[in-house]
């Protein structure tokens, strides 16, 4: 018999007990949709935090601060910022020190942290600020990834600057979107220099504890490179300066370096690391959650095999009679098996699918009733998908394993006197 006869006499065996086929499809089906859907709730989560901190720049930047330079507020808060071994320098975190950083393998910027407090004039209104220094590279990241009105700087030449949504509504409390185009004058404090700013963007997200790796944003926000021009004083030496990595699984190779050279370095890489362990763990038992039900489910596979070996015993006699063998028989099982496997399986992943986005729905309609930002719960990539159709097609070859040895054991003249 060959494997295209034996498919044949399956799909025939199976379209003549449909209701029984489509109830074992259907049980196969929930069962991996249970199973995909677990899987895909905890991709979605993971992505939906992990994911979002990554695309934030913050875990592939380090902070680093000269020892004597340390604040207060890391002082008692932050561990692993020591400064190397014992018996290495203490070093000036100055322009040569950058170039030195900048030299480390994997690392593919440096730029100083330049922070200066600043009055900022527009119309009748007068306000002290604290300016920062964005470079280029923050595009499309952290806080800047959305603006409320505006957007990034075109290049860091022009006399440009950010602010965010906080300020702007102190300027403008109605509309501050009227703010963007205007000018503004920043005046730098104990010091006459100043100079006219015209506002490209305004920022949603409030601004963020400048000691944080990746923090480069606050009330005010002008190019590096303007930010360097109103900071200088004649020497380069810097309180904090941010390198940044080729990708956050380098970040703490690079961290330990330049601890070596006898800086202060710290960061977010090992939240980071925590979290995706937890996320693996959450996985790991959301998959155990959803493998009951495709367990459950394998025992209908068992059931409706064992039934059809009941019913069709006198019919396994005469194939037997003919010449079949007890390979034959045993393969036309294993068909019908997969034949449900499969269907169940690719029936599952769309049930799964469909629960997950009508859920994913719901969530968000409520998520943005609150005023909270929307995002998928469920995310459901290919090899998800392929490998819970495969999955399903192997459970189901392994539940009519034994339902085809059965068959195959049978003796013929047993089978033929059956009734």
């Amino acid at each position: 018999m060959t494997l295209g006869d034996a498919v044949d006499l399956a799909l025939r065996n199976l379209n003549q007990a449909k209701l029984r086929t489509a109830l074992t499809v259907l049980g196969v089906s929930i069962g991996i949709a249970s199973l995909a859907g677990m899987v895909s709730l905890g991709l979605g989560l993971q992505d939906q935090f992990v994911g979002r901190f990554m695309k934030s720049g913050m875990f592939d930047a380090i902070t680093v601060m000269s020892p004597q330079d340390r604040p207060g507020i890391m002082a008692g808060g932050m561990r692993g910022l020591g400064a190397g071994p014992r018996g290495v320098a203490r070093s000036r975190l100055d322009d040569d020190a950058l170039r030195k950083f900048g030299a480390l393998r994997r690392v593919k910027e440096v730029y100083p942290n330049l922070r200066v407090p600043v009055e900022l004039k527009y119309q009748q209104v007068t306000q002290s600020y604290v300016a920062t220094g964005v470079p280029m590279s923050a595009r499309s990241e952290g806080a800047f990834q959305t603006f409320a009105y505006g957007g990034f700087f075109d290049n860091e030449s022009d006399n440009t600057c950010l602010l965010s949504l906080d300020v702007a509504k102190e300027l403008e409390e109605r509309n501050p979107m009227t703010l963007i185009g205007k000018q503004m004058t920043l005046t730098r404090m104990a010091s006459s220099d100043e100079a006219r700013y015209t506002v490209v963007g305004i920022i949603e997200r409030e601004p963020g504890p400048p000691g944080l790796p990746g923090a480069t944003y606050s009330a005010v926000m002008i190019p590096l490179a303007k930010m360097r021009e109103m900071s200088a004083e004649g020497r380069r030496s810097y309180g904090q300066a941010t390198v940044k990595v080729d990708a956050p699984q380098f970040t703490q190779d690079v961290e330990n370096q330049i601890k070596d050279m006898g800086f202060m370095a710290f960061s977010l890489n090992d939240a980071l690391t925590g979290a995706k362990r937890a996320f693996m763990i959450l996985d790991i038992v959301l998959t155990l959650i959803g493998s009951i039900a495709l367990a459950v489910s394998s025992l209908g596979i068992v059931n409706t095999m064992v039934m059809s070996i009941l019913e069709r015993t006198r019919e396994i006699g005469i194939m037997k009679a003919v010449g079949g063998s007890d390979g034959d028989i045993r393969r036309i099982f294993l068909v019908e098996a997969s034949v449900i496997g499969g269907i169940g399986g690719i029936a599952g992943v769309v049930l799964g699918w469909a629960i997950g986005r009508a859920i994913n729905f719901g969530a968000n309609v409520y998520v943005r009733s609150q005023g909270g930002p929307t995002g998928n719960l469920f995310s459901l990539p290919l090899w998800l998908v392929a490998v819970a159709i495969a999955f399903a097609f192997i459970v189901s070859l392994i539940a009519g394993s034994y339902p085809a040895s059965r068959a195959a054991r049978l003796d013929p003249i047993q089978a033929l006197r059956h009734d």
